[in-house]
C-alpha cells in the first residue's frame, strides 16, 4: 500500500520538459559514429542541475548536493567504470526531488549516413539494400581497436551513460521495440504506457529517432522531432527545448554572414507560423537540409514546434552546452523573453498575448 501510495504522489508531479538533444548537437555530424563527448558531458551536467533546481533560477540545490554516479557497467576495450557504489550514500538520496524530464535525441552521424545511403526513409523492405539499411541504421557498427562497437541504439546507450554519470536515473527506450509505427510518416500508432509508467516510477526515459515500420511503404525513419510532438500531445510538458548546434533559427542560413537570429515565432490557432519582426531581417526565410539528413533537419524541427506551440506549450530552440541552454532547461525563458538571452522561442499567439 505504501509504494501505491507513493507512486500516486508522484504521479501528481506534472512533467516539466521534453529536451530534444540534437544529432548535430551532441555528434560530430560530419565524422561517421562520433560523439562530441565535451558537448554531451556539459548538457547532461546541465539537465541534472535543472531537474535539481526544479524550475528555481539559482543553482544553490543542485550545487550543495553531491553527485552519485549509477553507471557501472564494463567500458568499451575491457575497461569498467571507477564510479563506487556506497549503499549508505545512495540512502541519503531518497530525500530528493528531481522534476520530471523526457529527452528524445537524434542520430547525428549514428544513423543518418547509413539511412541516406539505403534508401530507408523512402521505405520498400523488399530491396535488399533497404532491409540492410534498416538493420545497420538500428545498430550501426563499426570496429575500433579490435572492439566490436554497436552504436542509433548504441548513441542511445552511450547518452543514458552519461547522464548516468550525473546521478540521473535514466532508462533507454527504442520506438521500434515499444511498437511505435508510422503511416506515409505521419505517426500511426504509438504506445506511450511504459514511458509514463517509467516516469511515474522515478525514471528520466531516454528515447531516441529511430528506424520503425510504415503501413504503406514498409518502413521509414520516425524524425525525434516527431516524437516529441506527440509524447507533447499526450503528456503536456511546461514546456520543450531544443538543444541544436546553431543558437536558433535564422533568417538564412547562419552560415551566411548577413544571417539574422529571429528570437520570437508566433503560432496561431491553425498552426501557421509568423516571425515576430527584428529590425535587418531578411523577410524571406531560407532553410536548408545536409545531404544527410533523412529527417528533414530544420524544416522539421519548426514545423513541429510550431504544432507543439499551437497546444499552448512553449518550444525554446538554443545553442546546446551554452548558459543560454542552461537557462532555457532551467525554465527561465518562459514569459518574457530575457534581452541577453540567444535563442528562439516559439509559442502561440494566445500565449504571447497573456505574457505581454
Amino acid at each position: 500500500m505504501e509504494e501505491n501510495q507513493s507512486r500516486t504522489n508522484y504521479s501528481d508531479k506534472p512533467l516539466r520538459c521534453i529536451v530534444k538533444l540534437g544529432g548535430a548537437a551532441i555528434t560530430c555530424k560530419n565524422e561517421l559514429e562520433k560523439i562530441n563527448e565535451e558537448n554531451l558531458g556539459i548538457v547532461s551536467e546541465q539537465l541534472r542541475q535543472a531537474m535539481m533546481n526544479g524550475g528555481s533560477s539559482t543553482s544553490s540545490t543542485s550545487a550543495s548536493i553531491k553527485v552519485l554516479g549509477m553507471d557501472r557497467s564494463k567500458r568499451p576495450g575491457g575497461g569498467v567504470s571507477k564510479i563506487s557504489i556506497n549503499p549508505d550514500e545512495f540512502e541519503d538520496q531518497s530525500g530528493l526531488d528531481l522534476s520530471k524530464f523526457i529527452i528524445v535525441h537524434g542520430a547525428g552521424s549514428f544513423g543518418h549516413f547509413q539511412a541516406s545511403r539505403s534508401g530507408v526513409h523512402k521505405g520498400g523492405l523488399h530491396h535488399p539494400l533497404v532491409k540492410a539499411g534498416f538493420v545497420a541504421t538500428r545498430i550501426s557498427v563499426r570496429v575500433v581497436d579490435i572492439t566490436l562497437l554497436f552504436w542509433v541504439t548504441s548513441l542511445n546507450l552511450e547518452i543514458v551513460r552519461a547522464l548516468a554519470r550525473e546521478g540521473i536515473p535514466s532508462v533507454g527506450m527504442s520506438p521500434f521495440a515499444a511498437g511505435w509505427s508510422t503511416c506515409q510518416r505521419n505517426i500511426s500508432a504509438a504506445d506511450t504506457s511504459q514511458v509514463a509508467k517509467s516516469i511515474d516510477s522515478g525514471f528520466v526515459p531516454v528515447l531516441h529517432g529511430d528506424a520503425v515500420y510504415d503501413d504503406l511503404q514498409d518502413c521509414t525513419i520516425l524524425s525525434g522531432d516527431v516524437i516529441i510532438r506527440h509524447l507533447a500531445e499526450v503528456l503536456k510538458p511546461e514546456y520543450v527545448v531544443f538543444l541544436t548546434d546553431v543558437l536558433g533559427v535564422y533568417d538564412r542560413p547562419p552560415t551566411d554572414s548577413n544571417a539574422v537570429l529571429l528570437r520570437e515565432i508566433a503560432v496561431d490557432e491553425d498552426g501557421n507560423w509568423s516571425i515576430v519582426a527584428v529590425e535587418n531581417m531578411n523577410k524571406q526565410v531560407e532553410i536548408t537540409v545536409a545531404a544527410h539528413d533523412t529527417t528533414g533537419g530544420m524544416v522539421t524541427k519548426i514545423t513541429e514546434a510550431a504544432l507543439i506551440a499551437k497546444l499552448g506549450i512553449d518550444v525554446y530552440i538554443v545553442k546546446a552546452a551554452t548558459d543560454h541552454s542552461f537557462r532555457a532547461l532551467n525554465g527561465e525563458i518562459q514569459g518574457d523573453i530575457p534581452d541577453d538571452w540567444l535563442g528562439t522561442v516559439i509559442r502561440s499567439s494566445k500565449q504571447k498575448q497573456k505574457s505581454s
